[in-house]
Parts: C-alpha cells; sequence; structure tokens
C-alpha cells in the first residue's frame, strides 16, 4: 500500500485501566492495582499524547451488580473527575467523557463539560449516551428504562437546551476593568427562559463561554434512532463493525445523513473501534490472543452477553446457536449492538462458545491479531476506501499493548503520510478539523 494522501487519519485511544479483552485484568502482565491509581492513567494518557493521538475517551454505565463485579466488571472512576485531572497533566490531547442524558439535567452538566473545557483549554469532548439497561434506570427511581425512541426524544432536547446554555454567554461577555467596576457586559449575558416537553432552564450558564465555545460533541449508538441523532449533532461518531462491507455500508448511510441535515461531511468524523493485539509475526500475535482467551470465564461471558442483548440466557448451552428468541427489534435498551451480535452469530453458523470468545476482545468491535504492517494495512484500506476518516484504538491488552501500538503502528502509519507527526492545533476541534 503505502500511498501517501493529504486527508490524515484521527485516532482516538478508548482508555481502560486493563484492556479491552474481558479477561486483560487476569493476564500476568496487567497489576490489577491500577484500576484506582491515578498514576497510571496518566501514563497511559501521556503515552497516548506522545504518540500525538486526537484524544483520550472514557466510557462509563451506571451500574453493576454483585455478579458482575465478581469477574471484574467494575466501572471505577467517573469520566469527568477523571478527565479533569488528566487535563492538568497532559497539554494537547483532547478529554472525552460518557455522559448520559437519560439520567443527568442539561444545567448541571453543561457546567461541568464548560469546566473540563476551561480547565484543559479547550480539550473537552461529550460522548452523548441514553443508557440503555434497566439496571442503570433503577438506580434513578425508575423501574425499567424508558422506551428507545423516547430516551433519543429526550436527549434531542437534552443537547439543544446544553448548547443553548453554552451559548448563554458570548466571547465579548468578559470586560475584567478594574477601575470601571464592570466585570462582565451584562448585554453579552442570555435568558434562556426555555420549557420544552422534558425541561424547563432558565438560564443563562453560570461559567463564562469555554475556550472551545462548546465541547465536541461525540455519538455511539449506530440505530435507526442513533444514525438519525448523530446526523443532526454528533462531530465524531464511535461505531462497531465487523467487516469492511458492513463499515463502508455505515459510513456511505451517515455522511448521506449528514448532508440531508444540510451539515458540512467534513464535520462529522467516523471512527470504528480497532480491537488490537500485535505481534512480531502473525501466529505470535494470534498466541497472544489465545493466551487472553484462556483466561475468558463462560458463565461470566455469558452474563455479560446476556445483559448486551437484553435476554437471560443463562439456561442456554453453550454449545448450541444462539436462540432465535434473540430479537434486536424488540430490545429498549442497545439495539445496534445487539443486532451485529445477532448478525454475526447467525451468519457465520457460531455456537454460543464460539460467539463469547469473538467477543471477549472488543464487545463487538473488528478484533485484529497480527503484525503493525498488517494492522497499518487494514486501517489504511478502511481509511482510503471510504469506511472510516479515523479509528477508536481500543488495545485488548493494555500492558505492553498500547506500547506496542505507539512504539510501531503509529510510526507505521505517520511513514504512509496518514497520521500527523506533531500537533497543529491546541484545541480538540482543533485536532478534528472543526470549527470552534
Amino acid at each position: 500500500m503505502g500511498m501517501t494522501t493529504e486527508r490524515q487519519m484521527h485516532l482516538n485511544l478508548f482508555l481502560t485501566p486493563f484492556g479491552h479483552h474481558e479477561s486483560a485484568w487476569r493476564h500476568p502482565a496487567t497489576n490489577v492495582d491500577n484500576s484506582l491509581d491515578f498514576r497510571h492513567y496518566r501514563r497511559l494518557a501521556e503515552l497516548a499524547e506522545n504518540a500525538k493521538f486526537d484524544s483520550i475517551f472514557l466510557a462509563d454505565r451506571l451500574s453493576t451488580s454483585p455478579q458482575a463485579v465478581v469477574h471484574g466488571a467494575v466501572a471505577g472512576f467517573e469520566p469527568l473527575t477523571l478527565l479533569s485531572a488528566l487535563a492538568v497533566v497532559t497539554s494537547r490531547i483532547g478529554l472525552i467523557g460518557t455522559v448520559s442524558t437519560t439520567f443527568n439535567e442539561p444545567f448541571n452538566l453543561a457546567r461541568r463539560l464548560a469546566s473540563l473545557d476551561h480547565l484543559s483549554h479547550g480539550r473537552a469532548g461529550w460522548n452523548i449516551v441514553t443508557s440503555g439497561t434497566d439496571a442503570e434506570a433503577q438506580n434513578f427511581g425508575y423501574d425499567a428504562i424508558l422506551t428507545h425512541a423516547k430516551r433519543y426524544e429526550r436527549a434531542t432536547e437534552f443537547v439543544d437546551v446544553a448548547t443553548q446554555l453554552w451559548d448563554s454567554w458570548t466571547e465579548r461577555a468578559l470586560i475584567r476593568d478594574q477601575e470601571s467596576g464592570v466585570f462582565v457586559d451584562a448585554t453579552q449575558v442570555r435568558e434562556l427562559n426555555y420549557r420544552g416537553e422534558h425541561y424547563s432552564v432558565r438560564g443563562p450558564l453560570n461559567i463564562p463561554r469555554s475556550p472551545q465555545g462548546r465541547p465536541l460533541l461525540v455519538q455511539a449508538g449506530s440505530s435507526e434512532d442513533g444514525k438519525a441523532f448523530a446526523a443532526r449533532y454528533a462531530e465524531a461518531v464511535f461505531t462497531a463493525q465487523q467487516s469492511f462491507a458492513d463499515a463502508k455500508a455505515f459510513y456511505t448511510d451517515l455522511k448521506a445523513r449528514v448532508r440531508r441535515a444540510g451539515r458540512d461531511l467534513e464535520g462529522v468524523k467516523v471512527l470504528p473501534g480497532v480491537c488490537t493485539v500485535i505481534g512480531a509475526t502473525e501466529s505470535e500475535a494470534r498466541e497472544k490472543e489465545e493466551a487472553l482467551h484462556a483466561l475468558t470465564t463462560p458463565e461470566h461471558s455469558l452474563h455479560q452477553l446476556s445483559n448486551r442483548v437484553g435476554y437471560d440466557l443463562s439456561g442456554c448451552s453453550l454449545d448450541e446457536p444462539l436462540p432465535d428468541f434473540v430479537n434486536p427489534q424488540h430490545v429498549e435498551g442497545h439495539r445496534s449492538r445487539t443486532q451485529l451480535i445477532v448478525d454475526m452469530a447467525r451468519s457465520e453458523q457460531l455456537t454460543i462458545r464460539q460467539l463469547l470468545l469473538r467477543l471477549a476482545g472488543g464487545r463487538g468491535h473488528k478484533t485484529i491479531a497480527g503484525t503493525p504492517t498488517q494492522i497499518a494495512d487494514y486501517m489504511e484500506a478502511w481509511f482510503v476506501e471510504g469506511a472510516a476518516d479515523g479509528f477508536n484504538v481500543m488495545p485488548q491488552l493494555m500492558a505492553g499493548g498500547l506500547e506496542d501500538f505507539v512504539e510501531y503502528v503509529v510510526p507505521e502509519l505517520q511513514r504512509r503520510g496518514l497520521f500527523r507527526t506533531e500537533y497543529t492545533g491546541t484545541t480538540l476541534r482543533e485536532h478534528y478539523g472543526l470549527e470552534m
């Protein structure tokens, strides 16, 4: 391959303490004390920043269970808290946190994100999620999750209100004239007096306009509702596809929706997940991946799959196919991911046991075990041939796996002219080539 292009890919590190393989925490190279050690996250963020990644990203979910935590499914730090700490020890890399529209209020969240943007001098991003499980709902006074359509309806209004709050201060508002005694020009600060179906917010926001004006808006749902939402609001889209054909179809569909929404196609970056295991040879990489697979616990994997697809599969035989009753259209939770899993299981005629191993490395994101050249080839093909604007980098094992990606894959992408060798901007929006 090796072709160069002026267009360059965007790389986001999907940060987890141990790695994206569900048994990464059990690997001998993993220090299990690191999950709540800030120094560990600082080191990972610095590795990514030194490699000139656009951003780091923290996922989140708002529930757990005694059954889940036994096998390591512990969420750990609240994203915006951790990112605020990382803002102080990094200087260029973007900081994207997941926050749910279903279980927050626009005013609180707009303020927290504006605060992060100020602390980081313009590097904040918001991954907008609607949450998708009854267990999460039950932590916030509901018996069950709202319907898929209702959650997106609320999310639409939520983002509209948050945007108005960020815009309630103009760039000219701060006067800070000690002599005249005027700190703020009141004509440059406005109340919203917003009343909608779900929210009522007077405003203005009680923090001045932040360096980016508003954080980078990121979205990760690939359902019909999710794609419609992304076309309207998202500036970066995290997505999961198993094949080039599926990734290209998603990319083409989303960009067409963006165009129909009257938005600039370059204003929305599509970043599929890639879960890497890197070896000097392909066989070495596969051996590394097999070692991770060998550490999985089938009953835990099945519990995770049940949560993901919204059906209790605990009574199913591992050596039978996924039962027919698993229907993505009847799922109110994570609909697009359920569809991906069902499609994978049926098209490849997998048993549940085989499916669990396919999902172990990245929960439905593309897993690839290979040499740095093979991984760079794969990324270049998707990028150049219209399936991606960059990638959500998800090492299956963080211990050594992120170092391998930074040390071997990034220089290969740079040699091909596909990825920056230096930052050219200071804000997250500048990294992604977006307007302020």
